[in-house]
């Protein structure tokens, strides 16, 4: 008996030994925290904290814990480099998810990431600039490129039955790029551009530019900016002066805080284009039934679902690796995303550790779609066509 009792004791005491040698494994979570898309950023966090969590409750990452390590961007460039040279170098991240926006993504990849051979995964960044980065497979996204969404953007006001449009964009990769897309679209399409503005950040006014834009007529405003920074002001303004009525935005405008600043009756007529998930994906479902059981609000904000995926998708990268070894990690992650492999939802960790353990492929499609990456690290997609409701966007149409 007393052998018998050593033996288990000594088996405990081992088994006690290794759960603490088991180490934790951090990812990188690069948002851009403060800034112009402040009030986005919330309910990313809760999704990013949620693939975490459904990691940690499932099995673990190797063998130990995910952390997620957090730097924030500050919505700029440098603060985007800062950030992510802290990640790298300091906290010794083997894979960066984020940023969100396109500039602060850039950035942080061409001073940053692809020095240090780290690769990087956005969930919102849209620049078409992204695809022709040299960037050594290093750098991927998992929404559509603007090049996309600005030609979907002018069918939708063509639909509308909209023919003349003034447009003022803001000077950034974001808005430049998805600007410069759609006035050539809506233009090979029989449109008429009466009007065309770049803008500057960080401005009190915008009036002269305004003024610019009414003149030409246009029976719409189209606005490409952000709401936290020049997009809230600009309608803002166009409304206090009587210039436009009606206005066409972007992701960057589906901004909750815009109905909030604005009113729900001043935005009536107006409508938005953003990225979303395919129509009837019971993935979605999956993940904003867990979201709300979870925060107890819902999960119908923008990017949620391809914020919550690629934080999930590199958790799973990481895993296929077996290691935190930076040099593996685009292949893997290439690997589990795409074709061929037994499919792996969200949520679903300790299905994928234990196909990954049997040394078998997996194919993760999650609640924005699936994710198949081009040469470039570019995905398809889908955009959706989203209206004001009271104090929420109301998705009415899906473009594929």
């Amino acid at each position: 008996m007393r052998k018998t009792t050593y033996a288990l004791a000594i088996a405990t005491l081992l088994a006690s030994s290794a759960a603490s040698l088991a180490e934790d494994t951090k990812i990188g979570v690069l948002m851009d925290i403060t800034g112009p898309i402040a009030s986005f950023i919330p309910p990313l966090q809760n999704a990013a904290n949620l693939a975490v969590k459904h990691v940690n409750d499932n099995g673990g990452l190797l063998d130990g814990q995910a952390v997620a390590v957090y730097g924030d961007t500050t919505g700029s460039s440098q603060g985007a480099v800062d950030a992510a040279g802290k990640l790298i170098n300091v906290e010794n991240v083997p894979i960066i998810m984020g940023a969100l926006m396109s500039g602060t993504t850039i950035a942080a990849a061409e001073a940053a990431a692809i020095p240090a051979g780290v690769v990087q995964i956005s969930p919102t960044a849209t620049a078409p600039a992204m695809t022709d980065i040299n960037d050594n497979d290093l750098l991927y996204r998992i929404v559509p490129s603007d090049n996309f969404q600005g030609k979907v953007l002018a069918d939708m006001v063509l639909e509308e039955g909209i023919n003349k449009v003034a447009v003022t964009y803001v000077n950034n990769d974001y808005g430049v790029g998805i600007g410069s897309t759609f006035v050539a679209a809506f233009k090979a399409a029989g449109g008429e551009v009466v009007a065309e503005v770049k803008h500057e950040e960080k401005k009190n006014s915008y009036r002269s530019e305004l003024a610019t834009l009414s003149k030409a007529g246009g029976d719409a405003l189209v606005v490409i900016a952000y709401a936290g920074d020049s997009g809230s002001k600009i309608v803002k303004q166009s409304i206090e002066g009587g210039l436009f009525t009606k206005f066409i935005g972007t992701d960057g405008l589906r901004d909750e805080a815009l109905i909030a600043d604005i009113g729900a009756e001043a935005l009536s007529t107006s409508f938005f284009s953003a990225p979303t998930s395919p129509d009837d994906n019971p993935n979605q479902a999956m993940l904003h039934e867990a979201y709300t059981a979870e925060y107890n609000e819902p999960a119908d904000k923008p990017f949620v679902d391809q914020t919550y995926d690629a934080t999930f998708m590199t958790l799973l990268a990481v895993e296929a690796a077996g290691s935190a070894d930076r040099t593996k990690m685009a292949q893997a992650l290439r690997a589990i995303a795409s074709a061929p492999g037994e499919k792996v939802g969200p949520g679903e960790w300790a299905k994928a550790k234990a196909l990954l353990a049997e040394g078998k492929d997996i194919d993760y499609d999650g609640a924005g779609g699936s994710y198949d990456f081009d040469e470039a690290g570019d995905v398809a997609g889908a955009i959706g066509k989203f209206v004001v409701d009271g104090d929420v966007y109301k998705q009415i149409k899906i473009y594929q």
